[in-house]
Formats: structure tokens, C-alpha cells, sequence
């Protein structure tokens, strides 16, 4: 019996663990807000995997020059809804890279190149997003 129940709550973690990104045609908040955009703090080598952890929720027409502390340079993956489009930038106050992401999934940041050898995993600090 005890078995059981381990592997049943084994189950249940890993399933958690298997996160999917959103879709980016349907792209909503938990109230069923349009959103422009959704950020996620990980990603996997698994592609069915990426769009896990934490995540914040970024809304039309939303402009941050300034990231809090606890997002900057920690997005991992993300998702453009659609007839949107997310431009970030590697430093705060719009300063630094620059980079505009269409409508989309980004599995993964570290896939897009920034500058001549970085990419753009953990390194956004500011964004505006537009639909």
C-alpha cells in the first residue's frame, strides 16, 4: 500500500514538472484577459517541458523600462500573443540589446543569439509589449 501511494505522489510531482507552453492564439490570464505576452523563469531541453517555474503575465500596451528584482535577467522562455509583439532590452531603462519578438513560443532564450556571443537567456531587464 505504501508503494502505491508513493508512486501516486511521485506521479503527481512529475506531472507538475511537465509544463506546456500556452497557446500563443488563445494567450489569457486567469480571468480570461487578452494577454500580449506570457514569461516564464525556465526552460528545458525538452521542448514539451520549457514554460515552467514561476511566471509573470505582461498585458497590451505594457511598457517596463525597469524590471522588479525578482524578473531581472531570469526569463528563460516565453510566449507572444497573436498580432502582438514583445521588445525587451538586455539593460534597464530601455538601454543595452534590443531585440522584438513576434507572435510565437520561445522555448528557448539561450537558441537567441544577443550580440556576437551572448544570448538572451536570464538577460532581459525591461520590456514593452504591443497589440
Amino acid at each position: 500500500m505504501k508503494g502505491v501511494i508513493a508512486l501516486l505522489l511521485a506521479a503527481l510531482f512529475f506531472e507538475g514538472l511537465n509544463a506546456e507552453c500556452p497557446d500563443p492564439a488563445t494567450l489569457k490570464d486567469d480571468y480570461g484577459s487578452k494577454l500580449c505576452a506570457q514569461m516564464f523563469e525556465n526552460s528545458s531541453y525538452y521542448y514539451d517541458e520549457s514554460c515552467s517555474g514561476k511566471f509573470f503575465y505582461v498585458y497590451p500596451d505594457e511598457d517596463t523600462p525597469i524590471m522588479s528584482w525578482s524578473w531581472n535577467n531570469r526569463v528563460s522562455s516565453l510566449v507572444v500573443g497573436r498580432g502582438c509583439s514583445l521588445t525587451v532590452w538586455s539593460k534597464s531603462k530601455k538601454e543595452g540589446h534590443k531585440k522584438k519578438f513576434s507572435a510565437g513560443i520561445v522555448y528557448h532564450l539561450k537558441e537567441v543569439k544577443k550580440g556576437l556571443f551572448g544570448d538572451w537567456n536570464d538577460s532581459i531587464s525591461g520590456y514593452y509589449c504591443t497589440c
